[in-house]
């Protein structure tokens, strides 16, 4: 995930990291070694689980048999994503104190997911949160809604993942970009046609333990050399840094109160809303190991958050001193400046090389590659149960195709989204794709989020409310996103942004609250009659589950 909160929220700070030029390196032949190790591994994992694929339950959700604990582990790798390892530490590196505004930041929503979102969602739905949002409303406009805007999610944050692949690939591999675009959408579609939700779920968890393992040795080191004291930790960067003691200070990273509670807004809501973690709750037999894993994935992913901050200071500390290595001469205006190879971005990936050699560099490499397998599977999988469980089998066959025709759909849809992931990774090389992750999120919290909340806490929400409403948000966060400074001056060059903040999350959410409510209460029809008295019943199976396991397979 997302990659995408901070990428949208910072207006693009971090877009270095997958735009741009990038100085290809030689060949690194650990990482080379480890990352076919690893894909080694996980294509063995893609056979047995292809093995065990024998129903459309096996296919979108594992059968609902991974338990609370490794589904949390999943979740987690889900999360974590490459631009947030590397982008909060890059933060910290260059503002300080500043990047921990993030690494909180993607924190705050889970206790939603926690505390509204899992049991419901495990116990109303099937496959997908389209399940939940149509439970009780008309099947085919609410489902057409929920999946055009879970694609659009998918889309954005594929192609941002597909061209963060490339650049990561062609600094750490010295592969040429559009091998490394191509090699990224074809194991991708391996993963998921082949294996599904199973396979897709032990690359999750085998990315999230090496991430976390591979964080912790890195933090461990950098603890060790200030005695284990966070306060000397600080002294040192302070005192390398060239900002001094101003890093341990806020800055001006979010410049007004509007940006900041716009952001916070789609922090909080915004995971709430992202089709490809909410079809993870499908996965576990119940509610209780649905609660479990959101547990587990909080304490696993603020972990990892409160590790990218040492490790950001950590880089002040390793990266600054004593390594001319790892920087370059770039002539800037007429003068001649050091930056790092590769941009600051590049912060983590040469303090693993300061901390542990050549190793942990290859390491750390196969790594950040790890991790964008991982969340580009999830994506393909979320995307492609959308097109064929949503929209073929629920809306052009009325629930009367096969699990054949719908698994036929499926592995069509994944091979079509693996086609365009790879086109449009090569089309957007060269362009600011930040705008494209902060859509995507933006588009979950404005539209997926009011639509989900509404159909399972308001009695009167009708399916016209629920449609109007959903793409009240989505539109309005498209708009404002377009209209403001982070496309139409960074990416459009205008001089002006016609919409001033950078976030559209304040205006787009309450939006779509307030559009679907006001057409629910006006709405007379007998189709909303059938959708408020249905609410009953949706409620005490939301609450019990009664009747959910029955529901899981067609």
């Amino acid at each position: 995930m997302f990659t995408a909160v901070s990428l949208m929220a910072s207006g693009g700070v971090w877009a270095d990291a997958i735009t741009g030029e990038v100085e290809k390196q030689p060949l690194n032949i650990a990482a080379i070694v480890m990352f076919f190790i690893f894909v080694g591994f996980t294509l063995g994992i893609t056979v047995w689980a292809s093995k065990q694929n024998k129903s459309t339950k096996d296919y979108y959700t594992a059968g609902g048999g991974i338990s609370g604990f490794q589904n949390g582990l999943a979740i987690a790798g889900d999360y974590m994503s490459a631009a947030s390892f590397l982008g909060i530490s890059a933060m910290v590196f260059t503002s300080g104190y500043d990047g921990l505004i993030y690494s909180t930041g993607f924190l705050v929503g889970w206790p939603i997911v926690l505390f509204l979102v899992a049991e419901r969602l495990r116990n109303l739905g099937k496959f997908t949160f389209s399940d939940v949002a149509a439970y009780r409303l008309g099947q085919t406009p609410v489902r057409l809604f929920a999946a055009s805007g879970a694609i659009l999610v998918v889309i954005f944050y594929l192609i941002a993942q597909m061209v963060g692949a490339g650049k990561l690939i062609e600094l750490l591999f010295g592969m040429d970009y559009i091998y490394a675009v191509i090699l990224v959408g074809v194991l991708m579609v391996c993963y998921v046609l082949f294996g599904g939700m199973l396979a897709t779920t032990w690359v999750q968890i085998i990315k999230a333990v090496m991430l976390l393992s591979g964080a912790t040795f890195m933090s461990f080191m950098i603890l060790k050399n200030a005695g284990f004291s966070i306060e000397t930790m600080f002294k040192q960067a302070t005192d390398i840094h060239e900002k001094g003691t101003q890093i341990l200070g806020p800055g001006s990273l979010v410049k007004n109160p509007i940006d900041a509670i716009s952001l916070g807004m789609a922090l909080m809501f915004g995971t709430a809303g992202l089709p490809h973690i909410l079809m993870r709750f499908f996965t576990v037999p119940d509610a209780k190991e649905a609660r479990k894993s959101v547990f587990v994935a909080t304490g696993l992913i603020g972990y990892f958050y409160l590790l990218t901050f040492i490790i950001g200071f950590g880089a002040i500390i390793f990266v600054t001193k004593d390594n001319p290595h790892f920087f370059q001469q770039v002539l800037k205006e007429g003068k001649t400046v050091y930056e790092l190879i590769g941009g600051n971005n590049m912060a983590a990936i040469h303090l693993s090389e300061a901390l542990g050699g050549n190793l942990f560099l290859g390491f750390i490499s196969a790594v950040a590659f790890a991790t964008i397998l991982a969340v580009v599977a999830g994506l393909a999988l979320s995307g492609a149960s959308a097109v064929s469980h949503d929209i073929y089998a629920s809306v052009i066959r009325k629930g009367q195709a096969t699990q054949q025709e719908e698994m036929r759909v499926s592995k069509m849809t994944t091979l079509a989204l693996g086609v365009l992931a790879i086109i449009f990774g090569v089309m957007f090389e060269k362009q600011n794709v930040a705008f494209m992750v902060g859509l995507a999120f933006a588009i979950a919290a404005s539209a997926n989020f009011p639509v989900l909340m509404l159909s399972m806490f308001w009695k009167g929400l009708t399916t016209r409310g629920a449609v109007a409403g959903g793409f009240t948000g989505l539109l309005l966060a498209l708009i404002l996103i377009i209209l403001g400074p982070t496309v139409w001056v960074s990416v459009l060059h205008h001089k002006e942004a016609i919409f001033p903040y950078g976030n559209p999350a304040i205006f787009s959410i309450p939006a779509a609250f307030i559009v679907g409510w006001l057409v629910s209460v006006l709405d007379n029809s007998e189709q909303a009659k059938k959708d408020r008295e249905g609410f009953e019943s949706q409620y005490v199976r939301s609450m019990t589950g009664i009747g959910a396991s029955e529901a899981s397979d067609h």
